[in-house]
């Protein structure tokens, strides 16, 4: 398989799948978080210094397969070319013969960004035809979007097809799916995963994962709220999943037969409303009174948390503690990130991913602080669960 980094790029044009669904500014338009812009930077630059040219393709929110303004990549030109240091070109669809003649004439050193690919059904149905008409853009083509690798679109997937010879992942990829395989696959000891999020239902797979790789885990957010029930707590208006009540017995029952250590929140910061003007108590995980809700951790179980962390080599993150988003209940993500951190300075290898902890560690200003914070939520997720991603197969299969 070709590498960016021994592929020589001179006379060449590079379509690049980036992932540049960035959050906008809803009454301006503007970009808000560039950090998945300046992800792609390196490995556009790589190509430009080589003496090539860039079409860069993406999608941006979810347009009813239409060309919506709110959506256009034409919102985001002027953030691209501050993160680039240079002026680009824009096309203001992705097919056609205006697309087509810019991409033709593009000179090296020259980017040229498409429109939101979403404007047609096709991308999402990973229609081949359309994935051609994308191949005539480049003479090589480089996958660089994790984020929308666990996808069979025609932009992530399909289109590789028609590259037999030169195709490859960007530097950006390349990155994630060895932090990835660092947190699977080494024999560094001890690994610790930090769970959080609100409901268990949608990290069963990847617990149940983690539990033959980690020597600790630990469960945090809305999600333990439904371990404290299932070890018979009294957990008042807390986000709790019934259904999954017997699902968590196993997994507790699980991890103990696997030797591993499962760390629940022993105490909770509870609030009597889902607002940052509730009143609020600590009490006991297992002993929140009705009417009351946990929406934190509480010291102890930050404390305790910190303690794991602190003692590991490989830490795995994903999901907050608590309702970080309200002032009042951020202090036990903010404790764990700032452990994870710590953990990292001191020598552990540390990779965080999921919206929300990705979201956390920025708000907290400690993406630099950890050893790799991934760009892709439900990507991650899935390569962690052993699934094979087809943005990821398409580039390996020859």
């Amino acid at each position: 398989m070709k590498t960016i980094s021994t592929y020589n790029f001179k006379g060449k044009r590079a379509l690049i799948r980036v992932d540049f669904n960035v959050p906008l500014n809803k009454q301006t338009l503007e970009v808000t978080d560039a950090t998945r812009i300046k992800a792609a930077v390196q490995t556009i630059k790589k190509v430009l210094n080589d003496g090539g040219s860039v079409v860069l393709m993406s999608h941006l929110g979810r347009p009813k397969n239409v060309p919506e303004p709110i959506f256009s990549l034409k919102n985001i030109v002027s953030t691209v070319e501050k993160e680039l240091g240079q002026s680009i070109s824009f096309a203001s669809d992705c097919i056609g013969e205006r697309a087509f003649e810019k991409s033709a004439t593009l000179q090296p050193g020259e980017v040229l960004l498409l429109e939101n690919l979403r404007f047609h059904q096709r991308e999402k149905k990973g229609g081949e035809d359309f994935a051609e008409l994308l191949s005539k853009h480049g003479d090589v083509y480089i996958n660089d979007a994790f984020g929308t690798a666990h996808r069979a679109h025609a932009s992530t997937t399909i289109v590789a097809k028609f590259f037999p010879e030169d195709k490859m992942f960007g530097y950006l990829i390349e990155k994630e799916i060895e932090s990835v395989d660092k947190v699977l696959n080494s024999t560094q000891k001890p690994l610790t995963a930090i769970v959080g999020g609100a409901k268990v239902s949608s990290k069963i797979t990847i617990i149940t994962k983690l539990l033959d790789k980690v020597d600790s885990l630990i469960i945090g957010g809305g999600m333990a709220y439904t371990f404290a029930k299932a070890l018979g707590g009294n957990v008042g208006n807390s986000l709790i999943e019934d259904d999954y009540i017997q699902t968590a017995n196993e997994i507790i029952a699980e991890a103990k037969a696997k030797n591993v250590k499962l760390l629940i929140p022993a105490d909770t910061v509870a609030a009597d409303e889902f607002s940052d003007e509730a009143k609020t108590q600590v009490c006991n995980t297992n002993e929140i009174p009705d009417g009351w809700m946990g929406l934190d951790i509480g010291e102890g179980a930050a404390e305790a948390f910190k303690s794991e962390i602190l003692a590991s080599k490989l830490i795995l993150w994903n999901g907050p503690m608590g309702v970080f988003e309200m002032n009042k209940f951020q202090k036990g993500t903010k404790e764990i990130a700032l452990a994870v951190a710590e953990a990292t300075e001191k020598g552990a290898f540390s990779l965080v991913g999921g919206g929300d902890s990705v979201a956390a560690v920025n708000k907290f200003d400690l993406g630099k602080r950890v050893s790799h914070v991934s760009t892709g939520g439900g990507a991650m997720l899935e390569y962690l669960e052993g699934k094979q991603l087809p943005g990821i197969a398409a580039i390996l299969n020859d």
